[in-house]
């Protein structure tokens, strides 16, 4: 599996729709994607995922409102549950001869929610629309469910996940397997020599653990991880211990990491619920790093520490108080498909 910030043919998102996603807050979310969407549209294809093709128009003429560069908007019309594609979609990987091809991997909606079918398809349709070929993984007759953002890869054969969210019984996504199943089904199919396992995910996220608003691979061997400062902060003590983690981990070849701590915003609420606010959870695209913006004295340092990292892209902040209330933010939402 490439890493995400190798050359892009393009990134697919698919259009919100579904209200009870963000109950009560809706109607900025379409105003949210258009932005992302103007902001990543100025270097590279976006492939948009609608219902139908009469939403696709009235998508369009969104987008042309807000800026965004059209000419490099493709809308592909298909049903579908919910818009986080990074999960929903395929994971895209590169064979032995460079073919890119679709990974298929179940979807049971994080094994919480019943409304799962119609995105458990979309792998299928993309990779017809995209005329690659498309393979489901499997392991001792077990099709394996596995969401985009439960992994992170260096592109190097290192990859980074959590035992929250695939070793705990709670929202078990494979219930035969254990940590030796997982890891050979990531150096079957993403090329992976080692895993290195962080614990527990942030408050408030649904998906029980995901890696990518913890931490993050920003070169072959740098990772930045979120760090709580304030000890009375219930996300203290397990980021705390993914930190030592990352910090004790040796390579294959002996080395170790370079780790750098993003700050993490002040607790956000809303309706009394703790939302899952991370800076962590960026997408990294061709010319541009996106990254969620919580109206936060953090949002400023955040943006310059991954300007710092990233010297060769533009880093643009992006307002996402509105997009957390679904529970999920930037990178949650894309998914890259390599050149």
């Amino acid at each position: 599996m490439p890493a995400e910030w190798e050359p892009h043919r393009g990134t697919w998102l698919a259009w919100p729709h579904r209200r009870s996603d963000w109950p009560g807050k809706f109607s900025p979310i379409p105003v949210v994607y258009s932005e992302i969407i103007r902001a990543v549209s100025r270097f590279e294809t976006i492939n948009l995922v609608v219902q139908d093709e009469s939403t696709g128009v009235k998508v369009r003429r969104l987008l042309i409102q807000a800026g965004a560069n059209v000419g490099n908007v493709t809308c592909w019309a298909c049903d579908t549950d919910r818009s986080w594609l990074r999960d929903s979609g395929p994971i895209f990987v590169k064979d032995a001869v460079g073919q890119v091809v679709a990974l298929d991997w179940r979807f049971n909606a994080w094994a919480k929610y019943a409304n799962w079918r119609y995105d458990d398809k979309l792998p299928e349709h993309v990779a017809g629309w995209r005329g690659v070929p498309r393979l489901q993984p499997e392991r001792n007759g077990h099709r394996v469910v596995l969401e985009g953002g439960s992994i992170d890869v260096n592109g190097a054969g290192l990859m980074l996940t959590t035992e929250e969210c695939l070793l705990s019984e709670v929202q078990r996504r494979n219930p035969p397997f254990d940590r030796a199943d997982y890891e050979a089904v990531f150096a079957d199919c993403l090329g992976v020599t080692s895993t290195i396992w962080l614990n527990r995910g942030i408050v408030g996220d649904d998906t029980h653990g995901h890696i990518d608003d913890l931490a993050r691979f920003v070169n072959p061997r740098t990772v930045v991880a979120v760090e709580e400062k304030d000890e009375t902060d219930e996300n203290y003590a397990p980021l705390q211990e993914n930190l030592e983690r990352l910090r004790g981990y040796t390579t294959p070849t002996g080395g170790k990491l370079d780790v750098v701590s993003l700050p993490m915003p002040r607790p956000l609420f809303f309706d009394g619920v703790r939302l899952p606010a991370s800076y962590a959870n960026f997408y990294i695209a061709n010319g541009v790093v996106i990254v969620p913006t919580f109206n936060d004295p953090a949002d400023r340092v955040v943006l310059g520490i991954l300007a710092e990292l990233f010297p060769d892209r533009e880093v643009v902040g992006i307002h996402c108080v509105d997009l957390v209330w679904g529970l999920g933010t930037l990178h949650c939402m894309t998914q890259q498909e390599p050149a």
